[in-house]
């Protein structure tokens, strides 16, 4: 079974109209969150940039929240602007519903395989892998991966999911020999 891996090259672009100039990009950016504190409680936020103007938004990461209440570990995350916790926060799909955007995951991921591996007896079994949660159809994945036409992929892939319907989660295909 060879591995193919799917990786994410840098931070999906944010889905979200812009107030300034209604452009519908923004960006995270390097990530940075900003910490507010009102007593006892704290509000935390993810500063996002228009992509055209440049205005930066917060979208709401924790809100009136006791500071008990907060992981220490988490808690310096935020302050330091940690980024595998930026790219957690930005990857939740709750977060993303709660503060209504969508990522635009186009340019931000790769797609890692083995060297040149036609001396393989036929059928070959592919295992594809998702590092991150990266929404593609697997006709498309696998067409580039192959370097095949999608009707081609069609006819010499057996899969058991549908490859036509966008995934981000790992499965496995079968490439039958050529005609």
């Amino acid at each position: 079974m060879l591995p193919w891996v799917v990786r994410r090259t840098r931070l999906p672009l944010l889905s979200s109209r812009c107030v300034a100039c209604r452009s519908e990009s923004a960006t995270t950016g390097e990530g940075r969150f900003r910490v507010n504190a009102n007593g006892k409680l704290l509000d935390v936020w993810l500063l996002v940039r228009c992509v055209s103007c440049d205005r930066t938004a917060k979208l709401t990461v924790r809100e009136r929240t006791p500071v008990g209440s907060f992981d220490p570990a988490e808690l310096r995350g935020y302050r330091v602007n940690d980024p595998e916790l930026v790219a957690s926060t930005l990857l939740d799909p709750l977060f993303a519903r709660r503060n209504r955007f969508t990522l635009d995951w186009t340019g931000a991921w790769r797609l890692d395989t083995p060297p040149v591996w036609h001396d393989e007896t036929w059928p070959v079994q592919v295992e594809v892998v998702f590092d991150d949660p990266v929404p593609v159809r697997p006709e498309r994945l696998i067409a580039q991966g192959l370097g095949l036409s999608r009707n081609q992929v069609l006819r010499r892939i057996k899969c058991d999911i549908p490859l036509r319907r966008t995934t981000s989660t790992g499965f496995t295909f079968t490439v039958m020999a050529g005609d």
